[in-house]
């Protein structure tokens, strides 16, 4: 199920497209990536995307009422799912979302970027004026694919750097890279996640735990401490956590966690050396989102009979919206947390969980 777009301008400048770049690593294994170069955007391109931007009067929705709600479908796929595959396919603004110069000229590596919040950011940054980075695993390739169309509609480059998180030489290559086809970096957004439910402690394998832990938080430590090795003065990073750091489901033990230690990350770095380089750190913490996380293993099918909590057809049913959010309404966020209007705002993390109350310390 993939969105039927109108194809976008190719800018004329655009000869490398496609171009394979292979990226090497310290122990001198390669870690191949893609890096599609499609255009900066000649003039025609870009006053189609402005066109598309303008500012018509909007209509008033309910919230409650402006994107579907539960029951959906029950379906499942393998890891790490595919978006255009899901039904109902997820929001992220492909048609909406409506830019007004708050990122121009900005240089951003957003990781795990081909779909769900990822994808929304994506094309919220480019119609905002960023050029893009895009991270995400090789067989999501076709999910990134289709995001880069719209960022090539809005006129900015896109690079697709494919590779998997738990690699730390992957991760150190990936900052280096994104820096070198971007021509600097000065932004950083991470919200590749991997979450899977467990309802029995003893049956989580150390497998899956780890999976877990070096995708959430490795990663993060690995690209945090990449990237602000070249960022200069001004730079944003805006990291990923989730009402889950500070509710825990019982379904979700290792993957709440991790969330919890992204939290910490953030508010100790907002105060550390990052700010004395200039670099702010700040975190965006959602509720329940309608993402392929959903369906590739983060909720089952059907309710646990001991534990409750939520099941495809119910998902986002318990919050005040009785429906989960969808990517676009996350996008803002982060552009706002990563613009120059947010200089004053560092450490900090930011809840948008349908009404779930959150503790202060998660809401400052």
């Amino acid at each position: 199920m993939k969105n039927h777009d109108a194809e976008p301008i190719e800018p004329k400048e655009n000869v490398d497209n496609n171009r394979r770049i292979l990226l090497r690593n310290g122990a001198g294994a390669a870690v191949l990536g893609v890096a599609a170069t499609l255009g900066a955007g000649s003039a025609k391109a870009e006053n189609s995307a402005n066109k598309s931007n303008e500012n018509p009067a909007k209509k008033l929705l309910h919230p409650a009422k402006a994107y579907p709600a539960p029951p959906y479908p029950a379906q499942q796929q393998a890891w790490p799912g595919i978006q255009s595959k899901m039904e109902p396919v997820p929001n992220c603004g492909e048609q909406t979302y409506q830019g007004s110069g708050r990122m121009k000229g900005r240089k951003a590596l957003i990781v795990g970027g081909d779909s769900g919040i990822g994808r929304a950011v994506a094309i919220a940054f480019a119609r905002e004026g960023a050029d893009i980075a895009l991270n995400y695993l090789p067989q999501e390739q076709s999910d990134a694919e289709d995001c880069a169309k719209y960022i090539r509609q809005a006129g900015r480059k896109i690079f697709l750097i494919p590779g998997d998180l738990r690699d730390e030489n992957f991760c150190n290559a990936l900052t280096q890279e994104a820096a070198k086809q971007l021509g600097g970096l000065d932004c950083l957004i991470v919200t590749a996640g991997r979450q899977k439910f467990c309802d029995d402690i003893t049956q989580m394998t150390t497998e899956d735990f780890d999976w877990t832990v070096k995708t959430n938080l490795y990663a993060l430590f690995w690209l945090i401490r990449g990237a602000a090795k070249i960022m200069p003065e001004g730079s944003a990073i805006v990291t990923t956590a989730s009402r889950q750091a500070s509710s825990p489901s019982p379904t979700l033990v290792d993957y709440a966690m991790t969330k919890a230690g992204i939290a910490n990350m953030t508010q100790s770095l907002g105060t550390q050396l990052l700010i004395q380089k200039g670099i702010r750190i700040n975190c965006v913490a959602p509720g329940p989102v309608w993402t392929p996380l959903q369906v590739s293993g983060a909720v089952p099918k059907t309710k646990f009979k001991t534990l409750g909590g939520d099941s495809i057809a119910s998902f986002g049913s318990d919050t005040a919206f009785h429906r989960p959010a969808q990517p676009v309404e996350l996008a803002p966020l982060y552009v706002t947390l990563a613009s120059n209007e947010s200089n004053y705002t560092t450490g900090e993390i930011w809840g948008s969980t349908g009404g779930h109350p959150v503790p202060p310390q998660m809401n400052a």
